[in-house]
């Protein structure tokens, strides 16, 4: 599977677009769409000249990749669009590592769809403390979650 648009508007809405390099709530130097890394793989540097709207696009689009193939490669259970929009999303933001050792992937490889759902709600936190931004995005990735696709 790939993305589709309900995946990109989530990023696009709870990253925000930053044409200059920043450190994220966890330290990490972003760019663009909360982007880490630029298309070719070269970490984001604070010295880095700023970018583009389509520069932030290209490297996110790029770099989607890697989310999509994790998702395709760690879920075992049956899954729709909605869900695996939501499940990119999440490694997007907290990491494909994170994904695959997470309680929300267990859960949903067991079949237990209404379990992984509510694991959402857990990661909620960076750089230590409870974020309202990471609450209001856990929120649309389950709301889309648990949407079935029409």
């Amino acid at each position: 599977m790939q993305v589709s648009d309900n995946c990109l508007k989530i990023i696009r809405e709870f990253e925000g677009f930053k044409s200059k390099p920043y450190l994220c709530p966890a330290g990490v130097p972003t760019i663009g769409y909360g982007s880490t890394r630029y298309a070719n793989g070269t970490a984001v540097k604070l010295t880095d000249p700023p970018i583009t709207e389509g520069q932030a696009d290209e490297i996110m689009q790029a770099t989607l990749g890697q989310y999509e193939d994790a998702v395709n490669r760690y879920v075992t259970a049956s899954i729709n669009q909605n869900q695996f929009d939501a499940l990119v999303d999440f490694a997007y933001n907290a990491g494909a590592q994170n994904l695959r050792t997470s309680t929300l992937l267990k859960r949903l490889n067991q079949g237990d769809y209404a379990g992984a759902a509510a694991q959402f709600d857990v990661w909620v936190n960076g750089g230590g403390k409870k974020l309202p931004g990471l609450v209001r995005r856990r929120a649309s990735e389950r709301t889309l979650f648990e949407t079935p696709v029409a």
